[in-house]
């Protein structure tokens, strides 16, 4: 089962994993991020944090980076959940979930999921702070530069 959702409700994690590994005697290993809301940046604390997508292209590209990892590993199964709208501290923002027979290829492909997924699906990220203006958040150096070793 390879799939994507972009969603504003909250996900469990445990009901995910086990609709994603059932029926499949494959699945020898399974490897899951989770992100979730800071409450604070550099000792400021966070509101709250709203995300924006593209809707359809966010989709089409993810289903496109889980495609790649696939042709990269011997994969059995893959999601990527990632949400929108206005979340608060603690609230989970995107999930990631890979299964292979082996714990390499599962490690390897979450970790290439989840760089890619912060360099090219079209998600915007504008935060609130106390006393502050929200803004949008800018592309970060360090996500180009995780990304790169891909691309050896």
């Amino acid at each position: 089962m390879f799939e994507v959702r972009v969603q504003q409700a909250d996900f469990d994690i445990n009901a995910e994993l086990a609709s994603l590994s059932r029926d499949n005697p494959a699945i020898g290993a399974i490897v899951t991020f989770t992100g979730k809301v800071r409450s604070s940046d550099k000792d400021r604390p966070l509101i709250a944090m709203t995300l924006e997508h593209y809707p359809g292209m966010a989709e089409s590209q993810m289903a496109a980076l889980i495609e790649e990892a696939r042709q990269r590993w011997p994969l059995e199964a893959a999601r990527i959940i990632h949400r929108t709208g206005r979340l608060t501290p603690e609230a989970q923002i995107v999930f990631v979930a890979t299964c292979s027979a082996h714990r390499h290829a599962a490690f390897e492909a979450a970790e290439f999921l989840m760089d890619w997924l912060k360099t090219k699906a079209p998600f915007w990220k504008k935060e609130e702070y106390e006393g502050a203006e929200a803004q949008w958040v800018e592309a970060r150096d360090a996500d180009d530069l995780a990304t790169a070793r891909w691309d050896a």
